[in-house]
This record gives C-alpha cells, structure tokens and sequence, in this order.
C-alpha cells in the first residue's frame, strides 16, 4: 500500500475513533477510552498535527495524556463518570427498554463499565 494511502487512511481512522469516543462521552455503553486510545495510535502514525491537537484538546486531552502516562483520572471525574452512567442506564432500563434480557445486559456493562473506572488509578494533585 502506498505510504500517502496508507497516511490517509489512518487520519480517517483516527477521525472516526475520534468522533465515537466523543459520543461514548454521553452514551455510557460506549466505551470512550479505547476510541480516543485508537485515534491517538491512527495520528501518531500519520499526523504529527493531528496527534497534537488530540493530546492539547481541552476537553479530552489532559484526559488521554493523564491514561496513557499512567497518571489515572481525577476522583471527580471518577464520580462525574459514574454518576452519569448508573442515571442513563437506569434510565434505559425503567424508561426505554422492555426486554428483560436486554435489561440484564444492560446492568451487567453499567457494572463491568464501573469497575473498569474504579481500577482507573486515582491521578492527585496537579496532574489531575
């Protein structure tokens, strides 16, 4: 594959991962982290520019730099994070969805997406 292709194809990649982990920022069953993970790999490998701008993003990059330095999250995004999650998905569950199974399956990822967050380590101080 030609390299200029293959470049392309990666910022479009990266582009897309971008934009579904963005939305996974408010349909807690989507899962963010691994979205802007994979979008942070596409531009380091394509866009210098873009991989910049992803990591100075003010919304998402302290966010991206902080997990993939191993620095975790803030303990209010923690709770911001969870409170959010369980209000959705109990939401869904009283108000949207009828199906018993398809309720189990949603408590069961509300519950796995929690203790994913919860094993997060907890970032203090300024690099929080």
């Amino acid at each position: 594959m030609p390299e200029k292709l293959k470049r392309r194809l990666l910022i479009v990649a990266g582009t897309l991962s971008t934009a579904i982990g963005i939305v996974g920022i408010f349909v807690p069953i989507l899962p963010t982290t691994p979205f802007l993970l994979l979008a942070a790999a596409c531009y380091l490998r394509s866009s210098q520019k873009f991989y910049n701008w992803l990591l100075n993003n003010r919304f998402c990059g302290l966010y991206i730099k902080n997990y993939l330095q191993g620095k975790g999250m803030p303990v209010k995004i923690k709770m911001a994070t969870l409170l959010l999650l369980w209000i959705t998905i109990s939401c869904s569950i009283v108000f949207v969805v009828q199906a018993l199974i398809i309720r189990v399956i949603l408590l069961v990822i509300a519950i796995g997406v929690s203790v994913h967050i919860l094993l997060i380590r907890t970032a203090r101080g300024k690099e929080s």
